[in-house]
């Protein structure tokens, strides 16, 4: 599995602004991105910050993401709330959560 961060600062008062665009892009994963597992947002709104988890079950697909240019247009979208550059980077998931209804082997 494969991740990418986004980690940004929102201009105060424009927290929930940033919720609407987030959940705008990913209330529902597009079905043409069948790999994305999951799109999670993370609020901090005592600092402003903000962190985007998303994660694929397969790199080549976010790789083809990125070669669209989805990402530079999605953040983009973000451009009136935030206050500085959004940092994005990825990760190779090394410990995935356990699947829900998922029975214990041992």
């Amino acid at each position: 599995m494969h991740a990418k961060v986004i980690e940004a600062q929102i201009r105060p008062g424009k927290m929930e602004g940033a919720i609407e665009i987030f959940k705008d892009m990913f209330g529902t994963i597009p079905t043409q991105e069948r790999s994305l597992v999951s799109a999670q947002l993370l609020t901090n709104s005592g600092t402003g910050r903000i962190l985007m988890l998303l994660v694929w079950e397969h790199g080549s697909d976010l790789t083809a993401m990125e070669a669209r240019g989805y990402f530079q247009t999605q953040i983009a979208r973000f451009q009136p709330v935030l206050a500085a550059p959004a940092h994005v980077e990825r990760y190779e998931v090394s410990v995935p959560q356990p699947r829900r209804g998922a029975e214990d082997p041992g």
